[in-house]
C-alpha cells in the first residue's frame, strides 16, 4: 500500500517503531504527571482479551495517566497478514472496543460479535480510570466525527489545522446534543506535531477548541540526543 500522506514508498522510520506498550510502562516508571497514550493502537490487529489487561496493567502502573488512542490503519498488506478485515475495519475496531469495554466494566465479562466471541471470563486487575481510559478516535475521514460520538470519547486527529480543529469542534458539539451526550465531554488532542512546533501555533490550537497538543520528535540514535530534544521542545513551548 502507499504511504497515505505522499502516495509514495512508506517512510523508513515505520520500520523502527518500538512496542508501544512495553515503551509506555518503561516511561510510566520514570514519570508521575505526564500523560501517556497511544498514537494509534491499530485495534483490529490485536486481540481484546490480550490488550484489555494490558491497557489495565498500563493504566494502574501509571495511576490512570493511560490515554487509548484507537485506529484501524492503512495498509491492506499489513491487515491481511494480522488477520483483520481490511475492507470494515473500522467497523472490526467498534466491535473490539466494545469487547473492551465489558472486560474493563463488568465483573465477569462476555462478547458475542461478528469478529469477537468469548462466553464468560474474568479480567483483571481493572483499570483505575471509570469506568475506562478515555478512548480517542484517530482518523480524518468523513464518518470519524460520528465515529467519535457514537462510541468514544474523543477525537485525535493527525497533521489537522486549527482551521480544521474550529470547524470540527462545532460539529462535535452539535452531533452530541442531538445524541443526548455532553459536548465537553467529548475531547480534541491534536497529535503529530513538528519538533519545531512554536507555543503560538500551540496556542491557536487551544483556542480552536483541542484540550491538549502532542508533539512529534524527530527520529534519534540514542536516548541523549532525545532527551537534548525534548529539552528543546519543552524551552519553547512550555517555559
Amino acid at each position: 500500500s502507499p504511504f497515505p500522506a505522499t502516495g509514495g514508498e512508506i517512510p523508513w522510520t515505520y520500520r523502527h517503531f518500538t512496542e508501544p506498550y512495553i515503551s509506555l510502562a518503561m516511561a510510566a516508571a520514570v514519570t508521575s504527571k505526564i500523560k501517556l497514550g497511544t498514537g494509534i493502537t491499530l485495534v483490529p490487529e490485536r486481540n481484546p482479551l490480550i490488550l484489555a489487561k494490558e491497557i489495565s496493567v498500563l493504566d494502574r502502573h501509571s495511576n490512570g495517566r493511560f490515554i487509548f488512542g484507537v485506529g484501524a490503519g492503512w495498509n491492506r498488506e499489513e491487515a491481511d497478514m494480522m488477520g483483520a478485515d481490511f475492507d470494515h475495519r473500522w467497523t472490526q475496531s467498534e466491535e473490539a472496543v466494545s469487547a473492551l469495554k465489558q472486560l474493563w466494566t463488568n465483573d465477569q465479562a462476555e462478547f458475542h460479535g461478528r469478529y469477537y466471541d468469548f462466553p464468560p471470563v474474568y479480567s483483571y486487575p481493572k483499570p483505575v480510570q471509570k469506568p475506562h481510559p478515555p478512548v480517542l478516535l484517530g482518523g480524518q475521514a468523513k464518518n470519524v466525527l460520528q465515529r467519535v460520538i457514537r462510541w468514544g470519547d474523543g477525537w485525535l486527529p493527525n497533521r489537522a489545522t486549527p482551521s480544521q480543529i474550529q470547524e470540527s469542534r462545532m460539529i462535535l458539539d452539535t452531533l452530541a446534543a442531538e445524541r443526548g451526550r455532553d459536548p465537553a465531554s467529548i475531547s480534541i488532542s491534536v497529535f503529530g506535531q513538528p519538533h519545531d512546533v512554536t507555543r503560538q501555533q500551540i496556542d491557536d490550537y487551544l483556542n480552536a477548541g483541542a484540550i491538549r497538543v502532542s508533539i512529534w520528535p524527530t527520529h534519534c540514535d540514542s536516548e541523549q540526543e532525545m532527551g537534548e530534544q525534548m529539552e528543546r521542545i519543552a524551552d519553547a513551548v512550555l517555559r
